[in-house]
Order: C-alpha cells, then sequence, then structure tokens
C-alpha cells in the first residue's frame, strides 16, 4: 500500500464532506479506520491520522500561519 497515495485520499474524502470533517476532527483513528475500512495497528493508523491532519492543516500550522498574515 502506498502510504501517500492512501493519506491523499483521505484527506480529498475528507475535506469533500463537512460530517467526516467533524468526526475527522472529533476522533482522527476512528474516522481514519472507518473510511479506509482496514484494520491496523492503532501505531500505524495514528502515523496515517498525522499524515491527513498535517494535509488539511489541523495540525495547528495552518492556525499559526493564518495568525501571521490574518
Amino acid at each position: 500500500m502506498d502510504i501517500n497515495a492512501k493519506i491523499t485520499e483521505l484527506v480529498d474524502k475528507i475535506k469533500g464532506d463537512p460530517q467526516l470533517m467533524d468526526n475527522f476532527k472529533s476522533d482522527p483513528v476512528k474516522t481514519i479506520e472507518g473510511i479506509a475500512g482496514v484494520d491496523l495497528p492503532d501505531d500505524q493508523i495514528k502515523a496515517v491520522a498525522e499524515g491527513v491532519k498535517a494535509k488539511i492543516g489541523l495540525d495547528g500550522i495552518g492556525d499559526k500561519l493564518g495568525g501571521l498574515f490574518g
């Protein structure tokens, strides 16, 4: 499995669905498991969730940069 491709696919799905975005914000690991349809060990799912957060901008970087430019 190409992890980067999977993360991009998950990001697209989450960004395209406001309900998924809300679910992801409240419980990223469970949301990723539900979307991906796979049961991976928690450490692997957490790594994927962190990658998705970074691409979506939920890791706080977007908020910090927004403060600089907003």
